[in-house]
């Protein structure tokens, strides 16, 4: 499990964030479009909480989208179109305001896509993980951040080697963390070479969608509550193919087509975002809980991350409160 130290912010403490291995849940090029935040939403996260979360992860990523980083961090604009097949009940959904340049799209635009009935038309952003994580590691690399490997099978393990811990290990908080509400939801895409392909097209329901990128396509998707396999489904992937192709018949043309899967750490009360002070022999270990953002991390995560860097401030300015006990 790969173990980040951090010193930079305060030189007297060691923090430490604890993720998930790269690739053992989550192929990051299986999920990588900022979109909107509501597949993190739950009763435990206020819509006004997850408007705040996107639009600080909106204005994080358009700086990189305006900057001279944007190629390697993988991250630009990219306008397109959300349809549906019947008038949804909010038309203008909550983070219509963040996006950029939202419409509801017009009765020519809708003739594109003859089995829909209205939609909205709007530029947002495109971050893709397999640039945007190594990115951001070698910028941490180059503050000085340590990271290191080691496997943890229980947060007690890091007491006192550590003052402060992060918790961000996604599905492996069900173990960690004792968290029995996390759950995979298992999401396969099609990664294809298209590209004349340059808008974005996404079904209402969330399980159809074309997501162009720099140098390939994301066609998608599935939402399999509960499934831990990791394996492609050739039966999905021909529903995929076909679904999208009905939106955008010029997809019968992609070639080098290929399978991936990931699993998404869902939880049904939304994102834990928390501080749990763990305590054994009058000794005690904070650990700020960062995990369950579902489908929808790449939409709030710079937010959600803004508000666990506070916790951790917290816990370094009182080092001693009294131990309050977890709402788990």
């Amino acid at each position: 499990m790969p173990i980040l130290s951090a010193s930079s912010a305060h030189p007297e403490i060691t923090f430490l964030l604890l993720t998930r291995n790269k690739g053992a849940h989550t192929p990051t090029d299986a999920t990588e479009t900022a979109w909107h935040g509501f597949n993190v939403h739950g009763p435990d996260t206020p819509i006004p909480t997850l408007k705040q979360w996107f639009r600080e992860t909106f204005d994080h990523l358009f700086a990189i989208a305006n900057s001279a980083e944007a190629k390697d961090a993988g991250v630009h604009l990219v306008s397109g179109w959300q349809i549906f097949r019947s008038i949804p009940a909010e038309e203008v959904p909550f983070w219509a305001d963040v996006v950029l340049g939202f419409r509801k799209m017009t009765k020519a635009e809708l003739k594109k896509f003859p089995q829909h009935v209205f939609g909205h038309a709007f530029t947002t952003l495109k971050c893709e993980s397999p640039a945007y994580l190594p990115w951001l590691e070698k910028r941490l690399k180059g503050s000085g951040v340590l990271i290191l490997t080691r496997r943890i099978g229980d947060l007690w393990e890091l007491h006192p080697s550590f003052d402060v811990v992060v918790n961000c290990s996604g599905l492996g908080s069900r173990q960690l963390a004792q968290d029995s509400e996390m759950f995979p939801m298992r999401g396969q895409v099609l990664n294809v070479r298209a590209p004349w392909v340059k808008h974005f097209i996404r079904d209402g329901s969330g399980l159809t969608y074309i997501y162009p990128g720099t140098s390939n396509v994301i066609l998608g998707g599935t939402r399999q509550q509960g499934d831990w396999n990791l394996s492609p489904d050739a039966e999905i992937s021909r529903g995929i193919f076909s679904r999208c192709c009905a939106l955008e018949p010029s997809l019968q043309g992609a070639c080098d087509i290929r399978e991936k899967v990931g699993l998404r750490p869902f939880r049904p009360a939304g994102v834990r975002l928390q501080t749990e002070f763990l305590a054994q022999d009058g000794r005690r270990l904070p650990v700020v809980h960062h995990y369950g953002h579902g489908s929808g991390g790449i939409s709030v995560h710079w937010g959600t991350a803004l508000e666990a860097a506070r916790l951790v401030s917290e816990c370094v300015q009182a080092p001693r409160t009294p131990t309050p006990k977890s709402n788990l």
